[in-house]
Parts: structure tokens; sequence; C-alpha cells
């Protein structure tokens, strides 16, 4: 994937900030224990064999930790630490010593003591008389982030986002005004709704920080917010009286976006959503936010889903020749089960969930908790021409693959291993033949170069012909040419050239 947006991460972003800026940043706790968290494993463990030790430390003992076979993984660790400067040079005179941090030392050991945190992870607010359940907060992040990716879809709304997320969508390029002034979809926001719930609310976030950072907007300020919004216990009260200026007016913003709940007759209090716990989460159970994200987001709660409820059953549909028995008790909502016919049944009765089907496959009947269709190549075409990639469109159905069709892939990938032990295949969930036809039709318009340029033709002999097309060749702006009918085409840049080269040439206009 891709477009701008979607090239960086939050540790990418972090990476890029001077040194200074991640100093002051690592005066937070609560930011220290983010950052650590979004770390690779392998440098978390450092981290946490380093921290309460102010000795040096050679970088030959780190790597006679690490077994031959994870080098590669050390590599990744010692640069993703070096990076955000929370490794730095030992203070011994002897080569190839690293210390941690100091001051992110300090501020992570506070976060895993308790130490002096100051506010950093949030000032709890103590009101028996007024309690907010977490299913509410739910609820409540489910129908604003919704009606984000409802309004980018274009499905029927009851609710339009605010003035501020209409704002941040077009900075970020995710839709653009069309000639009538209203606001539509762009590639990149195609590509943006096939992603999982945590990268779509980073990648909003990222756009923010940019976006902030024009308006002069202190970004240790912003990010100490954000990571501190990640660490905030859900179903708590916490006061907004310890939070700078800029914080109070990012609040707002948070709860456009679903992050932050905040009741009208008390804006002094303000209560984190699921959502926010997403934020520093390294876990990627997560489904994609355009499935039902009340459902999503009901992890942790006591409601169950309306699948429990139904009875199973099974469909009679066959796949390679193999009865698949679908049990209907259970199924996540958007669960996709793909057959080698290119036919694809989704069970989900959410119109942003089949909105978002429906911009790579061709929709044929819809049923109170499915829908089914066919993967055509005008269906994939039409998704490849707004941006999405066939890399996109398998993962997504991946992602959202009934567990049957999981459990099928698992098996058949332990009895491969079963005869042959040194098998190197990986688990192919999907039908392969529906993959590689995917990844043709991707190729089918790769194959297609669109350049703007001038065609030159009817020529009076053959020796004309040769000469320009030698010169064209020669100054290197020649795209295309046939020989047998005299004719070449010239990129637009060397028109003139060619144009002028001609008439000095042949004497003649």
């Amino acid at each position: 994937m891709s477009s701008a947006p979607f090239k960086a991460t939050v540790n990418e972003y972090l990476e890029d900030l001077p040194p200074q800026v991640q100093s002051r940043l690592y005066t937070s706790p609560a930011t220290c224990l983010a950052i650590y968290r979004l770390l690779p494993k392998l440098a978390k463990f450092f981290i946490m064999s380093m921290v309460f030790n102010e000795n040096d430390v050679s970088l030959r003992d780190l790597d006679r930790w690490v077994q031959s076979n994870g080098k590669f993984q050390l590599n990744e660790a010692i640069k993703s630490m070096k990076s955000l400067h929370l490794l730095i040079e030992g203070r011994s005179e002897q080569p190839f010593m690293i210390n941690l941090n100091s001051i992110f030392r300090s501020s992570f050991r506070n976060a895993l003591t308790g130490g002096e945190v100051n506010n950093s992870f949030g000032n709890v607010v103590e009101n028996e008389h007024e309690v907010v359940l977490p299913e509410m907060l739910d609820q409540y992040a489910a129908n604003k982030w919704e009606s984000i990716l409802h309004f980018m879809v274009g499905t029927p709304l009851t609710q339009t986002p605010s003035r501020n997320v209409l704002s941040l969508l077009q900075h970020s390029k995710l839709m653009e005004e069309n000639n009538t002034g209203e606001l539509q979809i762009t590639n990149e926001g195609f590509q943006f709704l096939l992603q999982d719930a945590n990268a779509q609310i980073w990648t909003l976030l990222l756009q923010y920080l940019r976006l902030a950072e024009t308006l002069q907007m202190d970004p240790v300020d912003v990010l100490n917010f954000i990571f501190m919004l990640g660490a905030l216990e859900l179903g708590k009260a916490y006061s907004d009286s310890h939070l700078s200026d800029t914080q109070k007016i990012m609040l707002q913003d948070m709860r456009d976006y679903g992050l932050v709940f905040q009741k009208a007759s008390n804006t002094s209090k303000f209560y984190p959503t699921r959502l926010a716990a997403m934020l520093t989460s390294d876990s990627m159970s997560i489904r994609s936010a355009s499935s039902a994200m009340n459902t999503v987001l009901s992890q942790g709660t006591s409601s169950n889903s309306k699948a429990d409820d139904t009875t199973a059953a099974s469909d009679g549909r066959e796949q390679d020749g193999t009865q698949v028995g679908i049990a209907a008790r259970n199924i996540p909502d958007g669960a996709v089960v793909l057959e080698t016919n290119f036919k694809i049944y989704s069970y989900s009765n959410s119109p942003l969930q089949i909105a978002i089907l429906s911009l790579f496959v061709h929709l044929k009947a819809r049923f109170s908790n499915m829908v089914t269709g066919q993967i055509t190549r005008e269906s994939i075409r039409r998704a490849l021409l707004n941006g999405i990639t066939a890399d996109q469109i398998i993962a997504y159905m991946e992602t959202h693959a009934h567990p049957q069709m999981r459990r099928l892939a698992e098996q058949t990938l332990d009895k491969k291993l079963e005869l042959d032990p040194n098998c190197k295949e990986g688990l192919q969930i999907l039908p392969p033949t529906v993959v590689d036809q995917v990844k043709l039709w991707q190729l089918e318009l790769d194959r297609i170069i669109n350049y703007d340029g001038y065609l030159f033709t009817d020529f009076d002999n053959s020796q004309e012909y040769s000469l320009l097309c030698d010169y064209s060749n020669d100054i290197g702006v020649l795209l295309w040419k046939d020989d047998k009918k005299r004719r070449f085409f010239v990129s637009q840049e060397g028109n003139a050239q060619v144009i002028d080269y001609a008439k000095r040439k042949l004497k003649k206009k």
C-alpha cells in the first residue's frame, strides 16, 4: 500500500522527530510506557534488562543473548532503539558499549514502579453517584467512528461528522471536493477503508499531528496526550484540570473520533473509550473497523453477539469437492466464505460492511444475516482503478475469513507437513486459484502505462524516418517506434527538440 498517508507508522513519525523533542517526550512516564509497547519484542526484552542497570552494556552481550537464527530480529531491535535515541553510547572508553537514555530510563522506571508520574497517567475523579458503564462508552465510540466510515463510503447517515473531522479527512487526502463542492472519497480513502481499526485510527492521528504542526501546536503536548489516553482505564472518569491548553483543545477533537466521552453537563471530566485503549495495544486480534464497530468493541463486555442465539446449521456448499459445513453459531460479523468458483458469502447485516465489500465484489443477493456475490474481472478492475491493490483485497478477505476456512487451511498444512517435514508452504486460507487470478487481473492493468507525447508519421521516405527516429533515441525521448509503418512516439518534453532538429536537417516545416 502505497500512498502517502499510509507510508508512515507512529514509530516512523517518532523517529523523524528531532532528538530535543524526543528528550522532552521521555519526561512523561505514560509516553515512555506507550513507546515501549510499540517496540519490537526483542527491543522490549533489552530495555527490561537494562532499565534497572546503571552500568554500560556491551553490544556483544546483546548478540550472545540471541540465537543464530534471530540475528535479523536483533538488528531490527537495535535499529529501532537507536532511531528513537533510546540507546546511547556508553560512558566507558571501551568500544561497543551502550546504555539506556537516562531520561527515558528514569521515566520508564517510574512508570513501572509507580514513582513520580506527575499525573502522567491522568487524574482520576471518584464519584459514586455518576457512573458511566463500559457498554455505553463502547456504543458511543462505535457511533462516532462508524459515522466517519459511513460518510466516507457514502451510505445513508443519521449523523454527519463534525466540521473538524471533515477538515481532517480533506487534509489527509482521504476525501476531496468534487465539481459540485461535495466531499467524495479518494483512492487513498478506499485503501484506508480496508485497513484494520488500529491502523485506521493511527492514520488519522498521524495526519492530526501534521495538521497540529501547521497550527503551531506543541507536538510534545499532542503526543503526550495521545499516549496518555492509551494508558487510561476504561470506565474511569478523569479530570482535565492538569491538562495544558493544547490538550484541552484536543479533547474536542478526540470526542469527535470516539476516543473520549464527555457529558455536556460536566465538561471538566472525560472518559476514555476502548478505541483509546487500542492506541498502544500490540494485539493483532482486533478486526477491521469496517465491520460493525459495536461488535468489535464488545470484547470484555457481558453482551454476546446475536449469532449466539441461533441454532447450529450448515449450508451444503462444496469446495474443492469437499462438503463444507458452516455453523451459524458464533460466526464473527463480516465472516467471509470464498469458493474456488469465485462466489463469496459474507455473514453480515451491517450496511457499512456490505458497502465496503461492494468495492471489489459484484453483490447479487442480501438476506437477513448474509450477502452473496461474485468476484469478477470487472469488480476487481473497478477496485484497482479506485486505488485498491490486489494484496489489500487478498489481505482483507484473509482477515475476515470464516473460522471454518481457517481450520481447513490449518488441517491441509498439517497433512503436508506430515508427508514432507521440509515443506515451506505457508497457510493458504483462500483458494489459491482465486488469489492468483486477482493478482493476474492487476497485472493486466500494470502492463498498460500512459505517456503524454507526440506521434510522428507520414514521412516522405525511410531516410527521413531513420534520421529523426535515431535522433529521438539518441537524446532519450523515444518511447515507441514501428519501423514497418515508419512512425514513432516521443515524450512531451522531447517534442520541441525533435521538431527543431527536423527543421534544421530536412529544411522544411
